[in-house]
C-alpha cells in the first residue's frame, strides 16, 4: 500500500492582508502520523511565527524552499494556488486545498491534464452532505461585521432616520444563511449588538428567502425596495445564471448595503459559464472588502459584459474568515485532523466509498470523485 511520508505546507501567494496559515501544534500534529512536515520558508511571518515556532525541537519538522515544498507527496494549501502555480507540482502529488470544483471548471482541467490528485477541503462532506472542513459563521459573522460597520458611519448608533430597526433580507437557508439570520439580528457583532440594547436602539430584523421566491421578479424587487441590506447566501444549483438580475438593485434604497457571502467568480470564457449571484458587483478581497458604487475597483473585478448599472455600496471578500485569521486556523486543523488521520494511513488510491466515516468524507473530496460524477465539461470559446 503507497501511502504518503512527507507534507509541505506552502505559503499563499495572495494579497497582503491574506496571514492565514496553519499553526505550530497542527505541524507538530501532522508528525505523530508518522510525516516529515516540510514548511516554506517564511511560513506565517506575516502573523509573526518563526520557523523555530514550527520546530519546537522536532527533527521531523523542516524548512524548505518552495520549490522543495512542493515536490512533497501532499502539499496543503488553504486557497488554492492560481492557474499558472499549478506548473509547479510535479504529476501526482496530493495537492490539498478550497479547490472549488463546481465553480472553478479551468482548474479542474488543470488538474486533470496535470495528474494532480486533488482533494478539496470545501468538498469533504458527510454521509448528509454536510460539510465537515468549514467556517460558515465566521463567514457570515465577519461579512455582516463589515456592513453594519458601514451602516454605523451612516447611521451613528445604528438608529435609521425613522428610528425604525434595520432590515436585512438574506438570500439561502443553508448553513451560510442560517448564521447570516443571527448575525443580522445582533448586528454582526455581539459587543455592538450589546451596546444597542442597553442605549435602547431599535435593533434589527432578519428576512430570509430561498428558492420558492426567489424567481419571482416582482416579489423580489418589493421586498428589496424595504431593506438596508441585501445578504447573498445563496448556493446555487446553476452557477450560470444569477439569482439577482442587475436591473432587481434599482429597487434598493440608496443607503443599502449589499452583503456578498456567496463570493462566486466571474467566468465567462467556459461553457457553461459562471457568473456571480448578484450581477453586477465587485469581488473583493482581505485588502479591500468595502466598494462604494464611485469605486474605480469595480472595472478591475467586473467583466465589460456584465451590466453594473445599478450600483449600491457592497461588501465582497473571498475569504472571510480569514480577517480573524489564528481562530479560523485552530479550527481549521481541529476539524482536518481526523482526515489527515485516515490519508497517512491509507494513501489516496486506498480511499474508498465504503470506508469509515472520515475515509468516505475524505474520499467525496477527491479530483477523482468529482469527475466520476460528470459534473462539468469545459468548453472554450
Amino acid at each position: 500500500m503507497n501511502t504518503p511520508k512527507t507534507i509541505g505546507l506552502l505559503r499563499m501567494r495572495k494579497e497582503a492582508g491574506e496571514k492565514r496559515v496553519f499553526l505550530p501544534e497542527f505541524a507538530q500534529y501532522l508528525t505523530t502520523l508518522g510525516a516529515t512536515v516540510y514548511v516554506e520558508e517564511g511560513y506565517g511571518s506575516r502573523s509573526g511565527f518563526t520557523f523555530d515556532d514550527y520546530r519546537q525541537g522536532n527533527e521531523a519538522v523542516r524548512m524548505g524552499s518552495r520549490e522543495a515544498v512542493t515536490k512533497q507527496d501532499v502539499v496543503l494549501v488553504l486557497r488554492s494556488p492560481n492557474l499558472d502555480e499549478f506548473d509547479e507540482f510535479p504529476p501526482g502529488t496530493i495537492l490539498i486545498s478550497m479547490l472549488h470544483y463546481p465553480t472553478r471548471p479551468k482548474r479542474v482541467k488543470i488538474l486533470e491534464d496535470r495528474h494532480i490528485t486533488g482533494i478539496s477541503l470545501d468538498s469533504i462532506v458527510d454521509d448528509n452532505n454536510v460539510r465537515l472542513v468549514e467556517n460558515m459563521r465566521a463567514v457570515a459573522w465577519n461579512g455582516l461585521e463589515a456592513a453594519y460597520d458601514v451602516l454605523e458611519e451612516r447611521w451613528p448608533g445604528l438608529r435609521r432616520p425613522d428610528d425604525e430597526p434595520i432590515r436585512g433580507l438574506i438570500l439561502g437557508t443553508g448553513m451560510v444563511g442560517k448564521h447570516a439570520v443571527a448575525a443580522t439580528v445582533k448586528m454582526g457583532n455581539v459587543i455592538r449588538n450589546n451596546e444597542h440594547i442597553e442605549v435602547g436602539g431599535p435593533g434589527a430584523i432578519a428576512l430570509s428567502t430561498g428558492r420558492n421566491l426567489s424567481y419571482q421578479a416582482e416579489r423580489m424587487v418589493n421586498l428589496f425596495s424595504q431593506v438596508d441590506l441585501l445578504v447573498d447566501a445563496t448556493q446555487r444549483r446553476d452557477p450560470s445564471l444569477p439569482v439577482v438580475p442587475n436591473d432587481w438593485l434599482a429597487s434598493l434604497p440608496e443607503h443599502a448595503v449589499i452583503v456578498d457571502l456567496a463570493v462566486d467568480p466571474y467566468t465567462l470564457d467556459v461553457d457553461p459559464q459562471v457568473v456571480r449571484g448578484v450581477e453586477g458587483i465587485p469581488q473583493g478581497n482581505l485588502d479591500q472588502y468595502v466598494f462604494e458604487p464611485d469605486d474605480p475597483k469595480w472595472a478591475d473585478t467586473v467583466p465589460t459584459s456584465v451590466p453594473t448599472n445599478n450600483r449600491r455600496t457592497t461588501v465582497s471578500c473571498y475569504s472571510w474568515p480569514g480577517i480573524h485569521p489564528e481562530a479560523c486556523m485552530r479550527l481549521y486543523a481541529q476539524q482536518l485532523e481526523p482526515m489527515m488521520k485516515v490519508l497517512f494511513e491509507k494513501g489516496y488510491e486506498q480511499l474508498s466509498p465504503e470506508g469509515d466515516y472520515f475515509e468516505r468524507a475524505l474520499h467525496r473530496a477527491t479530483l477523482k470523485a468529482w469527475l466520476a460524477l460528470g459534473s462539468y465539461e469545459l468548453r472554450p470559446r
